[in-house]
């Protein structure tokens, strides 16, 4: 328990600190599995369409979370807020390992779509990477506060604000993610790049 309240006491006074560093921890191992840095194994075809199926059911669900969080702290009920936002926040490290295993472990889809559907597609894809990308640290950093602060206390941080923020570029960046993977797994098929 001491080491816990070591913990939380040292994130509590240097939020941002433990902000950059998660964060970095983050984009290295993502950069890492694109890289082809990490030691990972290589999966079948149809493991690696498996994991992109379970990738879009857990997102599916973190977005929900985010959705009920947003509801309860509208509402006032903190506990539900925070609960629902943790979960979110565990389905995201979730997703985080999944996305790591199927990209160092598999292969890149491209969609197959023409004209329009696949400037769309692209348009959206390129906007859900960069919001997933933006979103990290502006996620943590509200995680961090909200671990670290009682709710009395968090009215006197940024949380709200910084929440309001990662809310809107977190929950566009799930929705256009399983946008584009309805559009690519379900809608117009794929080929192997």
């Amino acid at each position: 328990m001491a080491v816990a309240d070591t913990l939380q006491s040292r994130a509590r006074a240097r939020p941002r600190l433990v902000t950059a560093v998660v964060s970095v921890v983050g984009y290295a191992l993502v950069f890492g599995a694109f890289g082809g840095v990490l030691p990972l194994p290589e999966f079948s075809k149809d493991f690696v369409i498996l994991l992109g199926d379970a990738i879009a059911v857990v997102n599916s669900i973190a977005l929900l979370a985010i959705i009920a969080g947003v509801y309860f702290i509208k509402n006032n009920q903190v506990q539900k807020h925070r609960a629902a936002m943790l979960t979110a926040f565990t389905l995201i490290m979730v997703f985080l390992a999944l996305y790591i295993l199927k990209v160092g472990g598999g292969f890149e889809k491209e969609i197959v779509a023409e004209g329009f559907v696949w400037t769309a597609y692209i348009v959206m894809l390129a906007i859900h990477i960069l919001l997933s990308a933006v979103s990290v640290p502006v996620v943590v950093h509200a995680v961090v506060l909200g671990l670290t602060h009682s709710p009395a206390e968090l009215r006197e941080t940024i949380h709200a604000r910084v929440g309001r923020i990662a809310v809107s570029a977190w929950g566009l960046s799930l929705f256009l993610g399983l946008v584009t993977y309805v559009m690519l797994n379900h809608i117009y098929g794929w080929v192997p790049r």
